[in-house]
């Protein structure tokens, strides 16, 4: 990935790409959110493992990320019996557009912040410096 803001700006940037740039995702965890996307049911931890062709706790850790970032939401199912298993599903993507949107207004606002600062810091320095003569 690129570094630099304007390295970025001229990258062919796909809607994929921005799972990556907003929250860090890993190839895996775009690979179990698509497969969540894909299934009209939710799935266990163990179903995601499957279709993605990795290790129940692989599967978990890329889960788990999902959580953390509001991509995917958890379900419990309880047993008739007693006990009870977990099942995920894609959280809606109008909600996950709307918080990537806020995310960028708030980094917007802030990088707004830090280039007023940076002006007003140089421009005292240009008026307090003294000229030799």
């Amino acid at each position: 990935m690129p570094d630099s803001m304007s390295e970025q700006l001229q990258q062919d940037m796909q809607c994929e790409g921005l799972l990556e740039c907003f929250h860090g995702l890993k190839q895996l965890d775009k690979e179990c959110f698509r497969a969540l996307v894909n299934t009209e049911e939710p799935m266990t931890v163990d179903e995601i493992a499957a279709a993605v062709d990795r290790e129940r706790s692989t599967a978990y850790r890329s889960v788990q990320r999902l959580l953390q970032t509001g991509f995917i939401q958890k379900d419990q199912i309880n047993y008739e019996q007693g006990g009870y298993y977990h099942v995920y599903h894609p959280t809606d993507p109008s909600q996950i557009a709307d918080d990537m949107q806020r995310m960028l207004n708030d980094w917007y606002a802030k990088m707004g912040q830090l280039i007023q600062e940076f002006e007003t810091k140089y421009e005292q320095a240009e008026t307090t410096t003294p000229v030799e003569g």
